[in-house]
């Protein structure tokens, strides 16, 4: 039985569980929303929920804390800027934790886990990697077909190599 046992070790020593987590929270306020197995996410949760309770509070005192705890001064203004403000009149529950599947190699379960509202920064973040990604090809055809280039070029002289 786990009477009176709280929290998770997740084979770490008591250093490396800590500097796992402060990372972890810290990524988690920046990015919104992060990838990681169950049993961290579970061990994180409690402590993103506190922090995000610090970011609500706003005082100096709360944010000293929050200081000494987040790892950068951009997640601290985040979290009381953005974060604490979003969740002003919610008592508790700003995560979710959505099961994602089994990670190849070890079979560890993963998991997403995410703030609540941040569905539309995650779509946001979406869109600007696709409109990247459509300005990167459009450069690529361009440079492509300012040498005089086509896209099958480079197959044939593959073949032309091998067949040597």
């Amino acid at each position: 039985m786990r009477h009176r046992v709280a929290g998770w070790k997740l084979g770490r020593n008591t250093s490396h569980r800590r500097a796992l987590l402060r990372n972890l929270v810290t990524s988690l306020i920046m990015e919104e929303r992060i990838e990681t197995t169950v049993p961290k996410a579970k061990a994180l949760r409690p402590t993103v929920e506190k922090m995000i309770t610090l970011g609500k509070r706003g005082d100096l005192a709360a944010r000293r804390q929050a200081t000494a705890y987040l790892m950068t001064d951009e997640a601290v203004h985040k979290l009381f800027d953005t974060i604490g403000p979003r969740f002003g009149d919610r008592n508790g529950g700003y995560t979710r934790i959505i099961r994602k599947g089994h990670q190849r190699g070890d079979g560890a379960e993963k998991a997403f886990i995410e703030l609540l509202g941040s569905e539309k920064v995650v779509e946001e973040k979406r869109e600007k990697r696709a409109e990247a990604r459509a300005k990167r090809v459009d450069e690529a055809k361009k440079a492509m077909e300012e040498r005089g280039e086509s896209a099958e070029a480079p197959a044939g002289d593959a073949g032309e190599k091998e067949e040597k």
